[in-house]
């Protein structure tokens, strides 16, 4: 039996909207066996056991773009999945890239990361998801001429992501609707200066400078009105001395950073949002420097 397991991202990390993204220590895992024909899926969610199942898309996707001389006849696919579903923190990468991977080594095909992560895209449409999912850490990935560029930023170890994860879910989608087509001059420079800064600030332990950094004009003013008490609860983080709040991918989930050693934030989040209509949960999550690993259960 083959075991796939794949961290959780959360992507555009405020300013760095389709190009930023990081793992995180959230899993989901992926079981696949060869069986003598068919599909076989178990998954703990009944509307995604059929064949519009991604990670089985997914393979399939693989199987016809690479076309290997071994394809399995049939399979079995069991799904355990710790991320909550469309809420912003990139359960559906962790179904590509566990399909691929499992194509991958099934055809014995022997394709590279970087041949996965193109593969990958094709199906996500951009990397700023697959890419930390496949390789760990926080990643800025970007595609030119048909081409990925990526390249890693160091995390520091003493950063806590707090993951405040509501009961209702936001589709991709729908949060990408209400994105407008064009964005002015002003917009674009106000995003760029603070993506960069973000970045240095990463790379330099400089955590101070994200109260700043994750300021956005792309998509979080868009986004805040399709989730509930988004402002009540950026403007409450930060009255808590958070180093910095984004929106989680396409949200709803909201990400708030802290040091490690602030003992006080997570309580006192936790009593706040207990007091709003919604449910919500805290998940208090780090940055994940492995990204996908398989192994052979015997």
């Amino acid at each position: 039996m083959l075991e796939i397991i794949v961290p959780a991202t959360s992507a555009n990390i405020g300013p760095g909207y389709d190009c930023l993204g990081i793992a995180l220590n959230l899993y989901n895992k992926f079981y696949f066996e060869e069986i003598d024909e068919g599909i076989i899926i178990e998954e703990k969610e009944k509307e995604y056991i059929n064949k519009d199942n991604l990670v089985y898309k997914s393979m399939s996707h693989f199987f016809e773009k690479v076309k290997p001389d071994i394809i399995p006849k049939g399979l079995k696919i069991k799904i355990v999945d710790d991320i909550p579903i469309c809420r912003g923190l990139g359960s559906s990468a962790t179904c590509i890239v566990a399909g691929l991977m499992a194509a991958n080594y099934l055809s014995k095909s022997n394709l590279s990361k970087e041949e996965i992560l193109r593969l990958a895209t094709e199906i996500e449409g951009h990397p700023d998801n697959v890419a930390p999912a496949i390789y760990g850490n926080m990643i800025v990935a970007l595609i030119e001429d048909e081409k990925i560029y990526y390249d890693r930023i160091k995390v520091p170890e003493n950063l806590r992501f707090c993951a405040f994860i509501p009961d209702f879910r936001l589709s991709t989608e729908k949060a990408r609707s209400v994105i407008p087509k064009t964005i002015n001059h002003k917009d674009g420079v106000f995003n760029v200066s603070r993506a960069t800064l973000l970045v240095t600030a990463f790379m330099n332990n400089n955590l101070e400078l994200l109260k700043v950094a994750c300021k956005d004009k792309f998509h979080q003013e868009y986004r805040r009105p399709l989730i509930k008490d988004y402002d009540r609860i950026v403007n409450h983080s930060y009255e808590l001395n958070c180093l910095g709040t984004f929106l989680s991918g396409a949200g709803p989930t909201i990400m708030s950073l802290s040091y490690d050693d602030d003992m006080d934030f997570l309580p006192k989040m936790e009593s706040y949002l207990s007091t709003l209509s919604n449910k919500w949960q805290i998940k208090e999550l780090h940055c994940d420097s492995k990204g996908a690993v398989f192994n052979i259960i015997n």
